[in-house]
């Protein structure tokens, strides 16, 4: 069974690879001719989510899903949240004099400026959360469609320094509950099997395979 994820990044895509193992043949936007930077406008991950899913749908009649993940920050009223990807480029404060603007996905950019807001704040609860959008098509054109949605969080807390070399994003200063290392030191096989993501898309295969 074949099935596009609205994504061409690579970090994700092979993390939900890994995860479905063989259960799915997962494309990329790029397996699929698609080079849009699809706008992510909405004020929720399952609005974000919803939308890169149904342009995919729209416009190559595919099967397809997409996600939005965030990391969620107690202490600073949910932030990053949407913003996560993009957080250091949207704070100019936390960018020294004299530096350059951090791009967009910077994440080393991204890690120091939530670093630097969270500061010496002891209130270090943190979440990431992931929301799945699958829509697949209900007649042999495409006219008509079924959307669903999956959702997978871990909690855990914000470390006060970087730690480990795997992974990706936040993953270096994310601790989650239950263990003593960051998921960039977890490795990226036990973090498959624990994460937002793991969660959220083990949801999306229990549901697709049950119609294989």
């Amino acid at each position: 069974m074949k099935i596009v994820f609205a994504t061409n990044n690579q970090h994700k895509l092979s993390e939900i690879r890994q995860i479905l193992g063989d259960k799915l043949e997962v494309l990329s936007l790029a397996d699929i001719g698609c080079d849009v930077d699809i706008p992510e406008t909405g004020t929720t991950l399952e609005e974000n989510a919803l939308i890169k899913a149904q342009y995919v749908f729209n416009h190559y009649h595919l099967d397809c899903f997409a996600d939005d993940s965030g990391l969620e920050v107690e202490a600073l009223g949910g932030e990053p949240g949407i913003y996560s990807a993009r957080y250091a480029s949207l704070n100019s404060h936390a960018v020294s004099s004299g530096s350059p603007q951090p791009a967009s996905h910077d994440a080393e950019a991204n890690m120091d400026c939530l670093l630097q807001k969270l500061g010496e704040n002891d209130n270090r609860r943190a979440q990431f959360r992931t929301v799945i959008a699958l829509i697949q098509k209900t007649d042999a054109i495409g006219n008509a469609q079924r959307i669903n949605l999956f959702e997978g969080t871990v909690k855990g807390q914000i470390t006060r320094e970087k730690s480990g070399v795997e992974g990706f994003g936040y993953d270096p200063i994310f601790q989650p509950d239950g263990h003593d290392k960051t998921f960039a030191e977890l490795g990226v096989e036990l973090k498959n099997q624990i994460s937002h993501r793991a969660q959220a898309t083990k949801k999306l295969a229990d549901y697709l395979l049950k119609s294989v």
